[in-house]
């Protein structure tokens, strides 16, 4: 007998707790595969850029929901940055965000827009993440900045990127 079945937890409830468990336990394997994946690339960018290779992953782990976002798989868009796409044309659908050729290109991009910012040259090098969080969340990144810069810190913790 189980815990659920001594407790008389009604067969509703039971099935919500494990859809929870089971998308909890999928997000998080799909993290830690985006993680495998892109941490070369990430490492690779941040060595060129002076951006912790911990913000880079942390940022695109939430903004293309660990790899698995439409974004992701329609525009190659790891990171919501707004721009030109061809969608439109090629399959009627209509968006604001950025079209990329491949994962590469993306990551280089959203290391090029950084860079760019005001607080950019008085953080380059620096390692730890959350003055970077705190930088990026000020310059209008996310519409909700401190809940996005929590979300972001929250993965590099639980990922000990």
């Amino acid at each position: 007998m189980t815990i659920c079945q001594k407790k008389k937890i009604p067969s509703l409830l039971r099935y919500f707790i494990l859809l929870c468990f089971c998308s909890v336990s999928f997000a998080t394997r799909s993290q830690s595969t985006y993680i495998k994946k892109y941490r070369p690339l990430a490492t690779e960018l941040s060595a060129e850029f002076g951006i912790p290779a911990s913000v880079i992953l942390g940022v695109a782990i939430v903004e293309s929901s660990g790899g698995t976002g439409r974004n992701v798989r329609l525009l190659n868009n790891h990171f919501g940055i707004i721009g030109k796409n061809n969608l439109r044309k090629t399959k009627g659908i209509k968006t604001r965000y950025k079209q990329y050729p491949d994962a590469v290109a993306s990551f280089r991009d959203f290391c090029k827009v950084i860079s760019k910012k005001k607080f950019y040259h008085r953080l380059k090098g620096h390692p730890a993440y959350l003055p970077w969080l705190d930088a990026i969340s000020k310059t209008g990144y996310s519409e909700a900045p401190a809940v996005w810069k929590k979300r972001i810190a929250g993965v590099i913790q639980k990922h000990k990127l």
